[in-house]
């Protein structure tokens, strides 16, 4: 029997998506759950898993094409004549084929079948030449994620036929280096490279924040001695009593849920001819990974306690990293916050985040001498930034706002009080 493999039902927002490569070739020996192939759209990279074990019968939409919502791009044959004809010809050490396009994976010697693992992971091991075996998954059922391929190469020494990775973050194995191996300085070459659904997008809604938006920008600046002293306290209470680090983002959540409160405007939007309030805060966290910045939101952050909200910033970090943020995750938000500051950023004006009508930006912590009770003294120094659409929010209340973050952080107190 012929099962269709589709894709998934997109969100509302998310008109198609594209075809990244499959991890299988027509004729080969699928289980149910094997990831086929990704779909990249303009916020998330989805995985299509098969819904049947069979053999992969047909390829209907090739990699590189865009299709829709449920649209039909594989099939697979459930029939026993084909499934155990596949399993006789997968037994065979030179029909086998387990790292996908992007050529075979080492297995162990003497494996029939290489544990379960997604596409991302396939092709870093294929592209290390990587054990599956030697490499214990945590994801569920044990199966293979980047990250563990990843935390693997870290602990690994280098073989002398291969060199010592450089420090930094491993680069996304799909996208092409920054630098091609022959670069040099001095030299004049170019290349081309499609933009990615992701940065098209970013790009389309910057354009549109910068178009359609009365954008303005005021400045504070915060200290950070007292969060740092309370951070210094409690951190190890904290991360046995919760499993979890307890970081700086989590104060200014909690601070700018506090000021968004006294500030309704902050939190609200413009819609045609009307004013869209809400009664709730979504916000927007900023996260980088390796296709670009995504901003999956923190729902009903008036609810949530420290612990929880590091723990979800937790979550989304690692998922960003993984590719795997949901559409629920990265749709709405009320208001986000930007952390320029871990890429060493001292100031910026942020862009506002559509349909979104503020957006706070934090910055790198440097020591600056400042007066205090009327003395100079070195204190570790913060700028914010909050830009904010004009056409819903005065400068009065912009600046009482951005005010009323840093007088919480610099008083934390006043976030269990809530004065």
């Amino acid at each position: 029997m012929l099962v269709d493999v589709r894709i998934p039902a997109l969100a509302e927002s998310v008109p198609d998506a594209k075809l990244l490569a499959w991890n299988f070739r027509t004729g080969d020996r699928v289980e149910r759950g094997d990831v086929l192939i990704e779909l990249e759209t303009d916020k998330v990279v989805l995985e299509v898993p098969a819904p049947q074990s069979g053999t992969l019968a047909e390829i209907v939409l090739p990699e590189g094409e865009t299709g829709l919502s449920e649209q039909l791009i594989a099939r697979i044959d459930t029939a026993g004549d084909g499934a155990e004809h596949a399993d006789a010809a997968r037994s065979e050490p030179e029909a086998e084929f387990t790292g996908g396009p992007h050529g075979p994976a080492t297995a162990a010697a003497g494996t029939a079948t290489a544990p379960p693992m997604g596409p991302a992971a396939r092709r870093i091991l294929a592209e290390h030449g990587l054990d599956p075996a030697a490499i214990e998954g945590t994801g569920k059922d044990g199966r293979i994620t980047k990250a563990d391929v990843l935390r693997h190469l870290d602990s690994s020494p280098p073989t002398p036929a291969e060199p010592a990775p450089e420090a930094g973050p491993e680069p996304e194995p799909t996208r092409p280096p920054d630098s091609p191996p022959d670069a040099r300085p001095g030299s004049r070459g170019e290349r081309r490279e499609p933009m990615s659904r992701l940065r098209s997008r970013i790009a389309e809604r910057l354009l549109a924040a910068q178009r359609n938006a009365a954008i303005l920008t005021t400045f504070n600046e915060v200290d950070m001695q007292p969060v740092m002293d309370l951070r210094r306290r409690y951190r190890e209470d904290f991360e046995r009593r919760h499993g979890v680090r307890l970081g700086f983002m989590s104060f200014f959540v909690k601070a700018a849920v506090q000021a968004l409160g006294r500030f309704p405007p902050v939190n609200a939007f413009i819609e045609g001819e009307d004013i869209v309030h809400h009664d709730y805060c979504d916000i927007g966290v900023a996260v980088g990974s390796p296709r670009g910045l995504v901003v999956p939101i923190l729902r009903n952050v008036e609810d949530m306690s420290f612990a929880q909200i590091e723990t979800k910033i937790g979550e989304f970090g690692a998922k960003a990293r993984d590719g795997t943020l949901s559409f629920e995750e990265m749709s709405g938000g009320t208001f986000t916050i930007s952390n320029g500051g871990v890429f060493g950023s001292l100031l910026s004006t942020p862009i506002l985040n559509p349909p979104q009508s503020a957006i706070l930006g934090m910055h790198k912590t440097e020591d600056r001498a400042v007066v205090v009770g009327g003395e100079v003294a070195v204190r570790p120094m913060m700028y914010l930034a909050l830009s904010y659409d004009h056409r819903i929010i005065d400068g009065r209340e912009a600046v009482q706002f951005l005010v009323t973050i840093k007088e919480a952080v610099e008083d934390p107190a006043r976030l269990l009080l809530e004065v």
